[in-house]
């Protein structure tokens, strides 16, 4: 349920409605406007009756909210969330760039391909240091040696890092040496992780599943922000289909479909989403005209050699005028590049 509250209500209204809700046993979350507040509630497993609220000092309205996803939802906040990383800007009237290598394989090749991306534009640097792989013979990352070489590029250049956690004991390493922590699609269903996550301080980015409905892709978000972590960024990188023909099926219209359900900042991955060098700058170019706030590129400069995913990396010449041709498309949208 969401309660509206008079306009420009007092603190002893606010506080009036908040301890009842917690005299009930259920979780308000503030949700405060310009001129208005209201009082998200969850934790109840059945609807609620209007009445219990409506008779409180300082309240307007009760709106029953009946999706799962209520903190995600557009029911709860209108308005789209915006908040800052570094220099970029996840939210409305921005669009940040992403890029770096897939994965982190060592200090020279990171702080090389580092410094062509900040050169070309790009606002946070991406990079793998624990890598959940299909094969358990596949390279699967530096761990705690490639988040220093992260932290090392980040110095260096300035930018912001967003590395992938698998599981509790890499999320503690990745919060010590991150900027955002990146979910996979793998683990957008792991809920105890997602549940950790929640309890954290720092923004989180969480993949689509594979499989998943946009419908399951919110409840994850849900997890997150119920433990009180409201800096989520949705990444759409793909869904499984029947065709082969690229590494999965980048769904823009779900893309559209959740920027309508949810307030939350998304991003497109077409690295992975399509697994195909040749695809990433038209994918790049159509998430911006849609509406997506980011998009996150793989870059290599020497891509054969490249112990993860070397053919959806693009080089750093073509990375540099994906940014150029991103730079022109964004004012008539009302947008900047972050």
């Amino acid at each position: 349920m969401l309660i509206l509250m008079k306009s420009n209500p007092s603190k002893e209204q606010v506080d009036g409605v908040v301890a009842k809700i917690t005299q009930l046993g259920y979780k308000p979350h503030l949700i405060p406007g310009e001129h208005d507040v209201a009082v998200g509630i969850t934790g109840n497993e059945t609807a609620l009756d209007p009445e219990t609220f409506i008779a409180l000092d300082g309240v307007k309205e009760c709106i029953p909210v009946t999706k799962p996803y209520k903190l995600a939802g557009r029911a709860f906040k209108k308005t789209d969330t915006s908040f800052q990383v570094g220099n970029a800007t996840f939210g409305p009237g921005s669009f940040v760039v992403i890029a770096g290598p897939c994965a982190v394989e060592s200090e020279e090749q990171t702080l090389r391909i580092a410094r062509a991306v900040k050169a070309a534009g790009a606002a946070v640097l991406r990079g793998g240091a624990y890598k959940p792989r299909s094969s358990p013979y596949a390279f699967r990352g530096m761990g705690v040696d490639g988040l220093k070489i992260l932290k090392l590029a980040s110095k260096e250049t300035g930018l912001p890092v967003i590395t992938e956690a698998l599981d509790p004991e890499s999320l503690e390493k990745v919060y010590e040496y991150a900027d955002i922590i990146q979910l996979g699609t793998r683990n957008m269903q792991n809920f105890s992780l997602l549940d950790l996550v929640g309890k954290l301080d720092k923004p989180v980015m969480l993949k689509r599943g594979m499989s998943a409905t946009i419908e399951e892709w919110l409840q994850a978000a849900e997890y997150i922000m119920s433990g009180g972590n409201t800096k989520v960024i949705l990444c759409e990188r793909g869904v499984r289909s029947f065709d082969t023909n690229t590494r999965n099926m980048v769904d823009l219209g779900g893309v559209l479909a959740v920027r309508n359900l949810s307030h939350l900042p998304v991003c497109v991955d077409p690295s992975h989403g399509t697994g195909k060098r040749f695809m990433v700058t038209p994918m790049s170019r159509a998430a911006l005209a849609l509406g997506a706030n980011a998009v996150m590129i793989d870059v290599h400069d020497r891509p054969a050699e490249a112990l993860c995913d070397g053919p959806q990396a693009i080089l750093p010449d073509e990375f540099a005028e994906l940014v150029k041709t991103l730079r022109q498309l964004a004012p008539p949208l009302g947008l900047k590049l972050a």
